[in-house]
C-alpha cells in the first residue's frame, strides 16, 4: 500500500543542486516497509543504537517485537513480554514507550514505559537482555526506577529517551479526564503535566535514580518535584531529539481546538492550562514566563489528536533532511516544518493519508519510520522527476533500498524509470570520493537490479563503513541512499 502527494521542492538533492533552469518535483510516499509483518497497535519504534541493525516494535498491550531491518524479513520475534503487569483497558493505557541504555552493547539494558493497576499508575522500568541471548529481554529483571500514580485512563504520555546527555528523559500527561479537571498542568507539586528528567547511573540511596544538579527546581524548598525538567502540558504524545542540534521536540495533543509543537528547554512552562497552543484557553489567561509553542494547527475536519515525530536526518529523502516530521492520528496527514532555529519557515503537507498514525521512530541510519494502528509500519520513498527549461520532464527515477543492508559480501542495488533515459549510478563514500561505478549509460524504462561486492573501480576490497549510493538521470542527480559495508 502507498499514499503519495505531489509537491515542488526548490532544494538540492545531496551534493548537487538544482540551477534556475531546473527545478526538481518531488513526489513522496510511503510504503509499508515490511511486507511479511504485521503488529497488534503498534505504538513505537526503536533501535537499540549497538551496531546491529535490529528494530524493535512495542505492540500496546505489553509486548515488545524485535527483527532484522530488512524489507524481505519473513518474521519477528518476542523480545519482551510483560503484557501481565501491563493495563491496557483504556484507549490511551497500555506498554507506551521503549529507551535503550546508551551503553546497551555493554550492559544490556532497556527501559520502558507502561501502565499498570491497583492502583492505576504510570511505571517507568528497567530491563536486561538474558544472559547470552540478545534478542531475548528478561521479564523476570524489572527494576522500577519511577511511578506516577494516574487518576484517569487517558492523558499517560510514555514517551522515554535518553537525551545527548545521557539523562532519561520521561513525558506524562496531566492525570486525564478533560480540561485539566485535576488541576495538576499548573502544579510543580506532581509528576504529571511535565517531562521529566532523571540520572539512572548514579542512583541516590533509598531510590534508582538521582536528581540532575541543573534541573530547575533541584534543591528547591517549595516542595516541587524536583524530577521536572519542563512543565504546563496536556499530553505530550511522543518527544525526540534532533541528533544535530541537540532540540528536544514535543508534540502535545490538544482539548478542544488546537494541536501544538513545542521544543522543550529546562524549567519551561509551556501553558496548560492557561493556553491551549498559542490561544487563552482559560478566560484572561495570564501569559507572563510561559513558553510559547513553535507551531499549532486548529481542529478541523478529523484533525485533532497530533502525534510527535522526528527531525528528518536519514539519506533516503533528501528533501526532507532537517525538516520535523509529524501526523495527526486521527486524519492521517503527514506535515514537515522547516525550523530556522529562531520560528517555522514553512509548514508542508507532505502526505494526506488514511492511516491512523500512531508513532514514529527512527533506524541506526536516521531512516523514518510510522507506525500506523492497522498494524503496519511504514517509510518513506522519494519519487523525483527534473524539469528542464523548456519545461519538458525529463525521466522520473526511483533509488529503492539495497538488500541487505548492512551487508558483508555483497548487496543488491535496484533502481527504476519510467522511460529511457541515460543515468548512471555509483557509490560514494563519506567524504565525497567516487568508489565504484556501478552502471552507466542509456537504460530502459523498468526496473534494474545490480550487485556491489564491496569492491572498487580497481578491484581492491573497500572498507568496513557508510557509503552512498548516487543516481543521475539525464546529468541530474534524482536519488542518493545510504548503505553500510560490514567487515
Amino acid at each position: 500500500m502507498r499514499f503519495q502527494v505531489l509537491m515542488c521542492v526548490l532544494a538540492a538533492l545531496w551534493a548537487s543542486g538544482c540551477s534556475a533552469e531546473s527545478v526538481v518535483q518531488a513526489q513522496f510516499e510511503v510504503e509499508v516497509a515490511f511486507e511479511n509483518l504485521f503488529f497488534d497497535r503498534p505504538v513505537d519504534l526503536q533501535h537499540a543504537g549497538d551496531g546491529s541493525g535490529r528494530l524493535f516494535v512495542v505492540e500496546q498491550a505489553g509486548v515488545i517485537q524485535v527483527f532484522a531491518n530488512d524489507p524481505a524479513v519473513a518474521m519477528s520475534t518476542i523480545f519482551l513480554d510483560i503484557n501481565d503487569r501491563v493495563r491496557d483497558q483504556n484507549n490511551e493505557e497500555g506498554l507506551l514507550g521503549l529507551a535503550f541504555h546508551p551503553d546497551f552493547a555493554n550492559n544490556g539494558f532497556f527501559f520502558v514505559s507502561y501502565t499498570a493497576s491497583n492502583p492505576r499508575r504510570s511505571v517507568v522500568a528497567r530491563y536486561s537482555i538474558e544472559a547470552g541471548d540478545p534478542n531475548r529481554g528478561d521479564p523476570n529483571s524489572e527494576v522500577v526506577i519511577i511511578e506516577a500514580a494516574q487518576p484517569a485512563g487517558n492523558h499517560n504520555g510514555g514517551q522515554i529517551a535518553f537525551g545527548p546527555d545521557g539523562l532519561l528523559y520521561i513525558a506524562l500527561g496531566d492525570g486525564g479526564g478533560a480540561n485539566d479537571q485535576f488541576g495538576n498542568g499548573q502544579n510543580r507539586t506532581t509528576l504529571l503535566g511535565a517531562i521529566l528528567r532523571l540520572d539512572v547511573d548514579n542512583p541516590d540511596a533509598g531510590r534508582n535514580y538521582s536528581i540532575p544538579g541543573d534541573n530547575p527546581f533541584a534543591g528547591n524548598t517549595s516542595g516541587f518535584r524536583e524530577e521536572i525538567y519542563a512543565y504546563g502540558l496536556r499530553n505530550p504524545w511522543r518527544f525526540s531529539f534532533d541528533p544535530v542540534t541537540g532540540l528536544l521536540w514535543t508534540a502535545d495533543v490538544g482539548q478542544n481546538q488546537f494541536e501544538e509543537v513545542d521544543i522543550i528547554e529546562n524549567g519551561g512552562n509551556y501553558g496548560w492550562n492557561e493556553m491551549e497552543g498559542f490561544q487563552c484557553f482559560r478566560p484572561l489567561c495570564d501569559q507572563t514566563g510561559l513558553a510559547l509553542p513553535v507551531h499549532e494547527y486548529a481542529h478541523s475536519g478529523q484533525a485533532k489528536s497530533v502525534t510527535g515525530g522526528y527531525v528528518y536526518r536519514g539519506p533516503g529523502v533528501p528533501e526532507l533532511i532537517g525538516q520535523y516530521v509529524y501526523a495527526d492520528y486521527i486524519d492521517g496527514r503527514i506535515w514537515a516544518l522547516d525550523y530556522d532555529g529562531q520560528q517555522v519557515v514553512q509548514n508542508t503537507l507532505l502526505l494526506d493519508t488514511n492511516l491512523n498514525i500512531a508513532s514514529f521512530g527512527v533506524d541506526e541510519q536516521g531512516e523514518l519510520y510510522i507506525c500506523a494502528f492497522n498494524g503496519r509500519i511504514y517509510r518513506f520513498i522519494p519519487t523525483t522527476t527534473a524539469i528542464a527549461e523548456d519545461g519538458v520532464p525529463e525521466a522520473p527515477a526511483r533509488l529503492l533500498a539495497n538488500h541487505p543492508n548492512p551487508f558483508r559480501a555483497a548487496t543488491t542495488i535496484t533502481y527504476a524509470l519510467s522511460r529511457t533515459a541515460p543515468v548512471e549510478l555509483a557509490v560514494y563514500d563519506a567524504q565525497g570520493r567516487r568508489v565504484r561505478t556501478l552502471t552507466t549509460g542509456m537504460r530502459p524504462a523498468g526496473e534494474h537490479a545490480l550487485r556491489w561486492d564491496g569492491r572498487t573501480d580497481e578491484g581492491m576490497r573497500s572498507a568496513g563503513g557508510v557509503y552512498f549510493l548516487r543516481l543521475l538521470v539525464a546529468g541530474t542527480v534524482a536519488a542518493s541512499r545510504q548503505m553500510v559495508l560490514v567487515r
